[in-house]
Order: C-alpha cells, then sequence, then structure tokens
C-alpha cells in the first residue's frame, strides 16, 4: 500500500528554505555578495519556515502535522512572492517601493543630486550583484520556493491510495 505525501511534504517544507537560507547566508558571508533590503524581507518567511516545518515531525497527530507543513508551505511560498517582486525589479519590469532602488531624477540640482547619491543605500535592490543564465538570486528564490511551495501543497494533500 502506496504511503500519502506527507512525509515526503514534511521534508520538503524543512528541506527548501534550509538549502536556500544556507545559500544566501553562503553567498554574503563566504562570497560577499551583502544583501539589499528586499534580499532580507525574502529572508524572513524562511526564518519563520524552518521551526514551522521541524515542528512537523515531533506532532504526532496528523491533523497537527498536516497544519504545520502547509503553514511552512505558505511561508516559503510568500518568500518567492516577494522574490517574484524583487526580480522583478532587478529587470526594472516596475519600480520597487523602498529607497534601496533610487533613480536621479530629471531636474536635481547638483546639490540634490549629490544629496541622493550620499543617502541612498550601498547595496541597490534594483541592480543584482550575481546572475546565472540571467537569472538573479532573487530569481532563484522565487522559482525554488514556489515549486517547493507547490509540491509541499500536492503531497501535503495528496491521499494514500
Amino acid at each position: 500500500m502506496r504511503q500519502d505525501g506527507l512525509t515526503t511534504a514534511r521534508w520538503i517544507a524543512l528541506l527548501v528554505p534550509l538549502g536556500l537560507m544556507a545559500g544566501a547566508l553562503g553567498s554574503q558571508y563566504i562570497g560577499g555578495l551583502y544583501p539589499c533590503e528586499m534580499c532580507h524581507w525574502q529572508r524572513w518567511p524562511h526564518y519563520a519556515a524552518i521551526p514551522v516545518a521541524a515542528a512537523a515531525f515531533f506532532v504526532k497527530q496528523r491533523p497537527a502535522q498536516l497544519a504545520l507543513v502547509l503553514l511552512a508551505g505558505l511561508l516559503v511560498a510568500v518568500s518567492g512572492a516577494i522574490g517574484v517582486f524583487h526580480a522583478g525589479v532587478e529587470y526594472h519590469w516596475w519600480q520597487g517601493i523602498t529607497p534601496c532602488t533610487a533613480r536621479a531624477g530629471a531636474g536635481m540640482s547638483g546639490a540634490d543630486l549629490l544629496d541622493a547619491i550620499r543617502k541612498a543605500p550601498l547595496v541597490r535592490c534594483d541592480a543584482p550583484q550575481w546572475s546565472l543564465f540571467g537569472i538573479s538570486l532573487a530569481g532563484f528564490n522565487a522559482i525554488i520556493s514556489l515549486a517547493g511551495a507547490v509540491a509541499v501543497f500536492v503531497l501535503a494533500l495528496r491521499r494514500a491510495r
């Protein structure tokens, strides 16, 4: 008899945010890629998903396991959605909502321009620091997080046959 997908969903709900955070922190502390404000936004749901997914391994009741796994999957999906938004800002599909996407405005005086440059963050949200095949780290987070969340939802809600 085949098992339902909850066991696999628990592992995915735990390993996706763990892996993505290991990659993010590794690229920061080993690779020297410092995160912008929106990069940090993407990390918070993963930080929350890790203990939620881990807790699903310690509860015995199936409804509680399912609820924790689905909550972890939702948190991973939230990070993926933020990653989509951030990638769109990096690819200039839309404008960011934070000052870390500063652009010089037309008609600014020289003093205003210098003041804007001084106040601009060191790491801009609209300029990817690294990409592979044209996909930035925010784009990879979006792809992996959303695919992982879909896998969690599909597997967790699948019934045994």
